[in-house]
């Protein structure tokens, strides 16, 4: 997996940026669980997908506070 750019995510709904947030945190897990049982090769992708987490979450969180002014 990439690094998300903020700008992509900021062109994206409120509802697609939480279907995003949501396939993140699955794969986080998934990749945690093979983390656990040493099958996981590729360290760095859980610090990928940790900083797009936070990426969305930054977006997400702007949006809302842009929404209710």
């Amino acid at each position: 997996m990439k690094a998300l750019k903020a700008n992509q995510l900021r062109q994206m709904s409120i509802g697609e940026l939480q279907q995003k947030l949501d396939e993140l945190r699955t794969e986080l897990y998934r990749l945690r669980a093979q983390q656990s049982v040493a099958q996981l090769k590729d360290t760095s992708s859980l610090k990928m997908i940790r900083r797009n987490i936070a990426r969305v979450q930054t977006v997400l969180n702007e949006k809302r506070m842009h929404s209710h002014t």
